[in-house]
């Protein structure tokens, strides 16, 4: 959703009221009444404007900006310039963006007449269709749905109410979308799995007779691929949010409120736990097992079942620990290739003056020789 360019002003004492937060300064100084004009983040707030800091060790960084006022955590110093101090900033933050740049206002129309719906389609009320949408037969459509220009809505499809798809998705026939699923520009759902069998020397394609269910609220990016199932559902779960360009292949089963960032790949049949964290950019191999509350940190390469609670970071994912203590042992390898390559000199030398030593007692006649003699 956009938002709207709009002039506002305010005091301080009223954006304080505005989050339910608290004006602290300086003994003696009342910032009450100053005027800010706009919010902006830290980076790149100017003069007039309010802030966000939601750590007390950024202090440095609001003090070398131009802000007139910043909204900060409970313990964060009041010596710096006027902060609103509140339990929660970021939310407190969001309420003040909103109110100096409000969301556009958004005018539902109906069905725009260019969209091509079959017959068969149903569709509740309050459903927005943008233009050039196509629908097939038999889609269902709950209440309140935006389907925004030139998505593609295949035979079969169930949609439920409140539900936001974007411009140029794709939902192949049979999907589920859940209630109040966003899914994002240029997504597709439900695209044929990976999946071949080799005979006579060619690939032909397996059986690709299942489809892709999105559990409520879910969140799918930009240009993200979830592949059917082979003969299932390939299955996403409540909550769960999936950045942009991730690949989720066929037979998967996703867990509740995972939150999976960009350029994940998760190959056919993996199956997670809740509350899973893949960072970006993260590989699963086929069939790998994620219990409930794993993290996988970036570029993590996940060869293995991944027991729930641990944190797993490398190529190949190993814990984080055990990564960290190979991260310390490489940075010391030039020095211990220098330490390794003296020792082998020492042992050289060694080697050579035992044979020094030992050769001419070889050569030094016996006794018994000197008898014969």
């Amino acid at each position: 959703m956009g938002t709207e360019s709009v002039s506002r002003s305010t005091t301080l004492a009223d954006l304080a009221k505005l989050v339910g937060g608290r004006v602290e300064s300086l003994a003696g100084s009342d910032p009450h009444q100053r005027m800010i004009y706009g919010a902006a983040p830290l980076n790149e707030v100017g003069p007039g404007e309010i802030t966000l800091v939601d750590k007390v060790d950024r202090a440095d960084a609001l003090r070398q900006s131009r802000a007139a006022a910043a909204v900060a955590p409970e313990g964060f110093p009041p010596d710096i310039m006027p902060v609103i101090v509140t339990a929660d900033p970021h939310a407190a933050f969001v309420k003040i963006i909103r109110f100096f740049r409000p969301p556009r206002e958004q005018h539902r129309q109906g069905i725009h007449p260019t969209a091509v719906i079959a017959p068969s389609a149903r569709l509740a009320e309050d459903v927005e269709i943008g233009p050039y949408v196509t629908i097939g037969q038999d889609v269902e459509i709950g209440s309140g749905a935006t389907i925004h220009a030139g998505v593609r809505i295949m035979d079969g499809v169930k949609i439920g109410p409140q539900v936001t798809i974007f411009p140029n998705a794709v939902l192949y026939e049979n999907t589920v979308v859940g209630p109040r699923c966003i899914i994002h520009a240029g997504a597709v759902i439900g695209a044929y799995g990976f999946g071949y069998v080799r005979q006579h020397g060619q690939y032909r394609l397996a059986a690709q007779l299942g489809n892709v269910v999105l559990g409520p609220d879910v969140e799918i990016g930009a240009c993200t691929t979830i592949d059917r199932g082979t003969y299932g559902s390939t299955v996403i779960g409540e909550g769960t949010k999936i950045d942009n360009l991730v690949m989720i292949a066929h037979n998967c089963r996703i867990g509740r409120h995972n939150m999976i960032c960009a350029q994940v790949g998760i190959a056919g049949s993996t199956v997670t736990g809740d509350h899973v964290v893949m960072a970006g950019q993260v590989g699963v191999k086929d069939h790998v097992q994620i219990g409930d509350g794993a993290v996988l940190g970036a570029m993590a390469g996940v060869i293995a079942d991944v027991p729930p609670g641990a944190r797993m970071v490398g190529i190949p994912a190993t814990p984080e620990w055990e990564q960290r203590l190979k991260q310390v042992a490489w940075t010391k390898l030039p020095e211990m290739r220098q330490e390794f390559k003296k020792l082998q000199s020492t042992v050289a030398r060694l080697c050579e003056q035992l044979e020094a030593i030992q050769q001419p007692q070889a050569q030094t006649p016996s006794d018994s020789d000197r008898a014969v003699a």
